[in-house]
């Protein structure tokens, strides 16, 4: 067959498959209760978007060749915005402000039922407290009203609102909206693997929260949008819920409000610079004269070593993004939002491999006007992905104000320590079970457990410490240890006498 009759062949096959999905999404709509009928269709019609781009689109969306170095002038320091100050009339900066938090995860990584947010991490709080302490203390500190919206997914909707009430005396005034809710496809067939707009029986996972790209679309959609910008907000400040380092910055909100060429930026992207633990994180590169995020799943093969080269991409996207309100409203309106698609495989309880297609929020860099990176501290990246990470913020590595965690002042050294705990650990309540209290890590530079291991109280853990019991081992660290240079293997039980 010649090259344009193949092509022809796979445009057929192509529109009998969006044909196909069509008719599925319409048997679906049909079954929406009249009070769901409206939101479900702007659900599938969003999905049907973004079907068809999946099907247009081959093959990693960046063309190696094209890459290039940011110009010098797009990725600013943090030290030359908080050099310039703040102003007399901060409080009037602040109002112009909404925090959005990405909720929409649910903690089941951290052997957890229910939103990830309501998980403890460091003084009985959780994610979400700290996130309500810290926009209290703003509005408390210079009297404003700077709102906090939480996006959910409508895994995390009904447990999130339920607990919101506790903060109804709280000076936050809490807003929510949920992200999209799309089918899961069939990998072989391409069809949705829903019936019905249920959520029960065999359609428990026929359906997923797009990813965090959804953001412009449903907030649009859930008219807070419209809004906030009759209130005069101006900025969102938008930043994944389990990244303890995401306070309002004060210095890059003015820099926003006040830039210094007098042309206002749409986009900011907070960047910070790549460890080796960061090798996979999406950089920003410049692309056809744009800013542009490049993420792992869009390079080619033959160059992930590259992307992954600590010297060659210095820095990676943390997720904490400073978003013009009305260039949203704008870019949405001319549907011009351009974000890649990420192809998400998952295999269902079943044995039913599917794929779910989903956007990410940072993607949407290169559609704004004047983007522009800050490339900040590594303390406003904090995320808690695992009880690793879960470890390091309860230690006394950490302090707790208002809200926010700041590095003991003990420390001798900024870094954080690498902290590897084994499979023992990985839910929280096991973690909690195998701790009697949290060891004292100030002088700690990577700690790595495996097996059966449990700590007593007040241990100190110094230098590098590696302890490993063998399977069929127990080894339980007695309270009051010093672990410094050390490695402890083998079977080490204590008895209650």
């Amino acid at each position: 067959m010649s090259q344009d009759g193949a092509s022809q062949f796979q445009e057929v096959i192509r529109q009998e498959l969006e044909l196909s999905v069509k008719k599925e999404l319409e048997k679906i709509l049909t079954t929406a209760p009249s009070h769901e009928f409206e939101h479900t269709k702007k659900d599938l019609d969003g999905f049907r978007k973004l079907f068809h781009r999946f099907l247009q689109e081959k093959g990693p969306s960046v063309d190696w060749g094209k890459i290039q170095k940011p110009p010098e002038d797009s990725i600013q320091p943090y030290e030359k915005i908080k050099a310039r100050g703040l102003p007399d009339n901060i409080s009037s900066v602040l109002n112009k402000l909404v925090v959005v938090k990405l909720n929409g995860g649910l903690g089941t990584s951290m052997g957890c039922k229910g939103p990830k947010s309501l998980i403890g991490v460091r003084n009985e709080n959780t994610f979400l407290d700290l996130t309500v302490q810290q926009i209290e203390h703003l509005n408390k500190t210079y009297n404003t009203d700077v709102p906090l919206v939480l996006m959910n997914s409508f895994n995390t909707d009904e447990d999130t609102k339920k607990i919101l009430q506790k903060y109804n005396h709280c000076r936050v005034k809490i807003y929510t909206f949920n992200q999209s809710r799309y089918p899961r496809i069939n990998k072989e067939s391409l069809l949705p693997v829903a019936k019905n707009v249920s959520f029960s029986g065999e359609n428990t996972e026929a359906w997923y929260p797009p990813g965090h790209g959804d953001i412009y679309a449903s907030f649009y959609n859930s008219g807070l949008l419209d809004t906030f910008i009759g209130e005069g907000k101006e900025y969102i400040f938008v930043s994944n819920i389990d990244n303890l380092g995401a306070t309002v910055d004060l210095y890059i909100l003015n820099h926003l409000m006040n830039p210094p060429n007098g042309k206002p930026c749409e986009f900011v992207m907070e960047v910070t610079n790549k460890t080796r633990a960061d090798v996979k994180g999406g950089t920003l590169t410049q692309y056809e004269g744009k800013l542009r995020l490049v993420e792992i799943a869009q390079v080619p093969k033959a160059h992930v070593d590259e992307f992954k080269s600590v010297s060659k991409f210095k820095i990676f996207n943390t997720n904490n993004l400073w978003i013009s309100l009305t260039a949203v409203k704008r870019l949405q309106e001319q549907n011009a939002i351009d974000m890649e698609i990420i192809v998400n495989p998952k295999t269902l309880d079943g044995g039913l491999n599917v794929i779910q297609l989903e956007t990410a929020v940072g993607a949407a860099i290169k559609s704004f006007e004047n983007s522009l990176g800050i490339n900040v501290p590594r303390s406003r990246f904090l995320p808690v992905k695992t009880t690793s990470d879960l470890l390091l913020v309860m230690s006394n590595l950490y302090s707790l104000n208002a809200g926010s965690l700041t590095m003991s002042e003990k420390r001798e050294f900024p870094t954080v320590p690498l902290v590897k705990l084994g499979s023992s650990f990985t839910k929280v309540q096991d973690y909690l079970r195998r701790f009697e209290s949290i060891p004292d890590m100030l002088e700690l530079d990577h700690l790595t457990v495996s097996g059966d291991v449990t700590f007593g109280k007040n241990v100190s853990l110094k230098g590098t410490v590696i302890i490993i019991a063998n399977h069929g081992d127990r080894i339980d660290i007695p309270p009051g240890a010093v672990l410094e240079n050390k490695i402890v293997s083998g079977n080490l039980r204590i008895l209650d006498h």
